[in-house]
């Protein structure tokens, strides 16, 4: 019987030693969090986590490991605890914010989406940053419809309103809907006067444009010289006079949207190019 005693009273002195000094680590991992020296706060709470005991420990403290895995680059680690924050309701909106930041890392952007969508859903304050965080992850994923819906989201509540725009237009662009792509560039162009990207990528697809017209001009112009050289046409012959005109209004047509250009853009070169080589034939 005296064993039996002492075996049980050694068990309980042992369970007791394991509790105290779990608990200590709690408090050293919380003070090696708040130094930001996330990998030993993590290490030590995953001690004591490990050998908890009786020792009770609020829910919230596996958001706190998940910001310490997080913060030391141990993004599955970090997602492993935010899932248990979650489940416990501890900072559910914070921890689908770092689960999607952490997935962002890990470059599993579908995932990140979903998390960050999560984190907008479940939050109480201002997630602006969030939607825009999402629209980044959704264009880095190619999820481009949601990016789209996303970075639109972001121009309207005016949180990095310019880029979230610039970005909205290269997503088209990369869905190769042109005419959306155009249209969202002078959306942009309106809202963000002289942005240093959406203004000269705009400019560019006008100078396309006014180099189309000036070729379709130079071409009508081309074909009826040639009669001329011929000899199938004059110079005074009404058809000669016609082709002319028809050649003109490309050329006139071109200017226009070449100076919509320039306004866009007063550095593009080509347009003002293009521009006088319009004028020259006029």
């Amino acid at each position: 019987m005296k064993k039996v005693v002492l075996l049980f009273v050694a068990v309980c002195v042992s369970a007791m030693t394991f509790a105290q000094d779990a608990a200590e680590k709690i408090n050293q991992a919380n003070e090696a969090l708040k130094g930001k020296d996330y990998a030993k706060a993590l290490e030590l709470y995953e001690d004591a986590m490990a050998n908890l005991g009786d020792v009770q420990v609020p829910d919230a403290i596996n958001y706190n490991i998940g910001l310490a895995g997080y913060n030391s680059d141990n993004f599955e680690k970090a997602i492993l605890y935010f899932d248990k924050a979650i489940a416990a309701e501890a900072n559910i909106s914070k921890a689908h914010d770092y689960k999607a930041r952490s997935y962002n890392k890990l470059k599993d952007y579908t995932n990140a989406v979903a998390s960050y969508e999560a984190a907008i859903a479940s939050s109480e304050g201002d997630t602006k940053s969030m939607v825009y965080n999402a629209a980044i992850a959704a264009y880095r994923g190619k999820m481009d419809d949601k990016a789209v819906e996303l970075f639109a989201s972001s121009v309207e509540s005016g949180y990095k309103g310019e880029t979230a725009q610039y970005y909205k237009a290269a997503v088209l662009k990369r869905q190769k809907k042109n005419d959306e792509y155009k249209a969202a560039l002078e959306q942009g162009a309106e809202l963000f006067p002289g942005d240093k990207k959406i203004c000269p990528a705009l400019a560019k697809i006008y100078v396309t444009e006014g180099n189309a017209l000036y070729k379709a001009g130079a071409a009508i112009l081309s074909a009826a010289n040639e009669k001329i050289n011929a000899g199938t046409l004059k110079t005074v012959d009404a058809a000669y006079t016609a082709e002319v005109d028809k050649a003109k209004v490309e050329f006139k047509a071109a200017i226009e949207v070449l100076e919509k250009a320039k306004k866009a853009d007063a550095t593009n070169a080509n347009a003002q190019t293009l521009i006088d080589a319009c004028t020259a034939v006029l």
